[in-house]
């Protein structure tokens, strides 16, 4: 028996607003599509959020027993400035400024969001294709939304006609929005000429002479629209209508919301049966932003290179600092959430090389089984991750209770906790227990702190109270714990 068909899973779907039981189409089978990067720059750290939040959802999907299929795009062409329909392609602007090939600057910094996101251990997607190894898919459904009256022509490129669409069907019915209410609020600009309506989206765009990446089409020499790689990538590997589509909150309108027209224009049903949004990260109460200089990537964390952030954090403490608030709520980056976040970190690290020494008794003090289908309860109401880790947090509170010897657990129960622990640390939050970026300072500070219990413990024997307590005292103050036991003293940082 699968986990799935004991746990019921309910997750927020954007398209009806409700908290819904998921039901994939095939059972046993997920299919899940999530927007990827544009490869013109470094990956920043609110698309690292939303690729972490997926992360954990494909984790525990996996987990409950399902056979996931999780495809993640790279978009290496045909997203322009402003999201828009006119102006630079990102990728070839890029190109021009440094002077490459643009296949140069999506080898770069495709391979600069790969060793990111390894560095934050998320499992690599089962499928990642590209929007230039699809143009084919692209024109072909082009030419399908065209035969059935959905798209026009005009001057080499192709626009979807929403105003057609939406005569038929509910456009603006993912965002919220009514085209009426668009239509009123949208004044006509002098690029939007070519459009029937300004509300219009390109499928197809012509390429000037000046552009570089261009492909033959029916319609000339051109380029797709950035929304229609999308449709033409997630419908190829994952059918007509899969189960979720992802990515950021940012996407869901204009971007997903013709997505799904596209999809319904081309085959006539909707494309996905539950669309799940992810929120947004803000720097110290504001939003991220490079042109203010209130910004920071990933690198500059790990290395503490940054004039934002008082010290370097690992991967791993980045991920739980992010994995403690839900991920459909605005995320907040602090120093002091930082710091904060690591010493939570090495709490439930600690107390996982702690429960596997615990003797054992007869009969347990508390009950793991309902501990235990608590941290389920928490995942299985929309990926509750913060609730999760309250949970086991619990779990850390019984372990220094069993420490201290003040309660019992016993031989079944321990094995529980150490696979139910396990479990939900590293295979579903993605947490590693050691960084490999930070052995060497590790190793340093277990030869300090060796040395400076060694020379406490000498201090005590010769009855110099006042050096020991010295050492334990200024310690305290840097946050680290001197545990004095029957098996000698140990440290944890507070």
């Amino acid at each position: 028996m699968q986990l799935y068909q004991e746990q019921k899973l309910k997750v927020t779907n954007s398209l009806t607003g409700k908290k819904e039981e998921f039901k994939p189409i095939k059972e046993g089978y997920v299919g899940m599509y999530v927007c990827g990067p544009t490869v013109y720059s470094n990956v920043h750290l609110g698309n690292c959020r939303t690729f972490m939040s997926f992360d954990m959802i494909f984790r525990y999907l996996k987990h409950l027993g399902y056979k996931v299929r999780y495809v993640r795009n790279i978009t290496d062409a045909g997203h322009l400035e402003n999201d828009a329909d006119d102006g630079e392609d990102k990728i070839a602007k890029k190109a021009k400024l440094e002077q490459l090939e643009p296949m140069e600057v999506v080898q770069r910094y495709t391979v600069d969001f790969h060793e990111t996101l390894q560095k934050f251990n998320l499992l690599a997607p089962s499928i990642e294709p590209t929007a230039t190894g699809h143009i084919i898919e692209q024109i072909e459904i082009i030419k399908e939304i065209l035969k059935k009256g959905y798209a026009y022509e005009v001057n080499g490129s192709v626009y979807f006609d929403v105003v057609t669409f939406n005569k038929s069907n509910d456009y603006g019915k993912l965002s919220g929005r009514k085209l009426e209410d668009m239509i009123a609020n949208t004044r006509e600009l002098t690029a939007q000429n070519d459009k029937k309506n300004p509300q219009d989206f390109a499928l197809w765009k012509k390429a000037e002479p000046q552009h570089i990446m261009r492909w033959p089409s029916p319609w000339g020499d051109g380029f797709p629209g950035w929304h229609l790689e999308c449709t033409a990538m997630s419908t190829k590997y994952l059918g007509e209508t899969f189960d979720i589509h992802g990515g950021g909150m940012d996407l869901k309108f204009p971007h997903h919301e013709c997505e799904i027209a596209q999809a319904e224009a081309c085959n006539g049903e909707s494309p996905v049966n539950y669309w799940l949004h992810a929120n947004m990260l803000t720097l110290n109460g504001k939003k991220m932003s490079k042109s203010t200089g209130n910004n920071i990537y990933p690198s500059e964390m790990f290395s503490g290179d940054n004039h934002i952030l008082s010290k370097p954090f690992a991967p791993s403490v980045v991920r739980f600092f992010m994995l403690q608030a839900h991920y459909t709520s605005i995320l907040d980056l602090s120093d002091e959430a930082l710091i904060a976040s690591e010493k939570g970190y090495q709490k439930l690290m600690d107390a996982l090389k702690i429960v596997e020494d615990l003797p054992v008794s007869t009969t347990s003090d508390f009950d793991w089984s309902s501990w235990k289908q608590s941290c389920y309860d928490a995942m299985n109401d929309d990926f509750n991750t913060p609730v999760l880790i309250a949970q086991l947090f619990e779990a850390v509170k019984q372990i220094n209770s069993l420490k201290e010897e003040k309660s019992k657990i016993s031989e079944e129960d321990k094995s529980l906790v150490v696979d139910t622990l396990h479990n939900f640390v590293f295979d579903v939050l993605g947490l590693q227990a050691q960084q490999n970026a930070n052995n060497a300072q590790t190793e340093t500070l277990e030869g300090i702190m060796s040395l400076l219990i060694d020379i406490r413990n000498n201090a005590r024997a010769n009855k110099d109270f006042a050096t020991s307590d010295k050492i334990r005292d200024e310690l305290t103050a840097l946050g680290i714990q001197l545990n004095d036991g029957k098996d000698g003293t140990s440290f944890s940082i507070k």
